[in-house]
């Protein structure tokens, strides 16, 4: 069963932009220093899909990606404990869903995004994932 999830990044940091030049080499989600974050990857599965979301100057969700290769040992950190997945860029969406927005709309009012922002990767439920699509003008069925 594919589930869903939310990764976070300011775009000075590392950009949507940035995630689909990559292509279907994709690229590590390295630098996540925080265990309830790190522990999410690890439940990750090749194929679970997820948002994109720029945080501090955006704050909205750009794009989807996929989970291409599952947890494994972050290079960027000198401790064994931290992990990170591969993400390739799936497709952007048509009109980015702001957090603004997100917190505006009934449906997404239990999503971790809306009540625990900081959280850098999350994971979003059915429900979440298709009223995000909606509201992005994205089939939520398509890659």
């Amino acid at each position: 069963m594919m589930r869903h999830w939310l990764f976070k990044t300011e775009p000075e940091a590392w950009s949507w932009a940035e995630q689909r030049a990559r292509g279907a080499a994709g690229e590590p989600w390295t630098g996540v220093r925080n265990h309830q974050a790190r522990n999410n990857m690890r439940a990750m599965a090749v194929g679970d899909r997820g948002f994109f979301y720029h945080s501090g100057r955006g704050r909205e969700i750009v794009g989807t990606v996929e989970v291409i290769a599952p947890a494994a040992p972050d290079p960027t950190a000198d401790d064994p404990r931290w992990d990170c997945v591969t993400l390739r860029a799936l497709a952007p969406l048509p009109r980015p869903v702001t957090l603004a927005a997100a917190r505006a709309d009934p449906r997404l009012a239990r999503m971790v995004l809306v009540t625990n922002s900081r959280l850098s990767v999350q994971p979003v439920t059915a429900e979440e994932w298709r009223a995000v699509c909606a509201l992005g003008g994205l089939d939520p069925d398509l890659p």
